[in-house]
């Protein structure tokens, strides 16, 4: 009689780890690292850049071409809002993930229509980044059940929707909005979008004369309620 390893087939090989490329943006050092470490215990996962704020992080997706960017909404120069929608604009095939500790209805609507398909709080990333990156790596949409209450809430007792007049400024402007708002000088302002500093003035008096704001510490103010700017 033949040994039983004659009639038995070699066990199927493992399946290779998923290789994933992912970008890491937060303005605050110490966060990044205890994500990078959340992301890369998983085999065939690697931080393969990180950006301290939302332009550079743009600049290095455009630069990397990361499979996934993990983004935070609160950082300098560029939100992770306006930080979404230029990266899927330059990478539509790159997915976005946007964590950040506000649990605001507009903000959530907002993220997923400028192409994100996570939205986590920050509260919540140790027990659920490793489940939403999956998720992204599949192209499948990722959010909590805290998210999903504020999302549906509206939809279940009937509420509608109210209109925001952030949607008044394009993409440029609230760009310019958030970097005057951190207190950047027009001439800051226009060396950092590389436009001329007589732009930087057109787009100011525009958007003052949109949002009715009669001084800049009203621009300030609207910058913060609609959270262009943290607090």
């Amino acid at each position: 009689m033949s040994p039983a390893s004659d009639n038995q087939s070699d066990p199927p090989a493992a399946a290779p780890a998923r290789r994933l490329r992912i970008l890491l943006a937060d303005d605050h050092e110490v966060v990044r690292q205890g994500i990078r470490a959340l992301i890369e215990k998983t085999p065939g996962w690697e931080v393969c850049t990180e950006a301290g704020d939302g332009r550079t992080a743009v600049a290095l997706a455009e630069k990397t071409r990361p499979d996934i960017a993990v983004v935070d909404f609160g950082m300098p120069e560029l939100n992770g809002l306006e930080a979404t929608r230029q990266i899927k604009r330059i990478l539509p095939e790159c997915e976005v993930l946007v964590f950040t500790g506000a649990e605001d209805e507009h903000l959530i609507h907002q993220i997923f229509a400028a192409g994100a398909r996570s939205y986590i709080l920050k509260n919540d990333m140790t027990h659920h980044l490793v489940s939403a990156i999956e998720a992204l790596s599949q192209h499948k949409h990722y959010f909590t059940g805290a998210v999903s209450e504020v999302l549906f809430a509206r939809y279940l007792d009937g509420t509608p929707a109210s209109d925001s007049e952030s949607g008044e400024l394009t993409p440029r402007e609230r760009e310019v909005v958030q970097l005057l708002a951190e207190g950047k000088s027009n001439k800051n302002v226009a060396s950092i979008l590389g436009i001329s500093v007589k732009t930087v003035e057109t787009h100011r008096a525009a958007i003052m004369r949109k949002l009715r704001c009669d001084s800049f510490a009203d621009l300030v103010r609207y910058a913060i309620r609609h959270k262009i700017v943290q607090a």
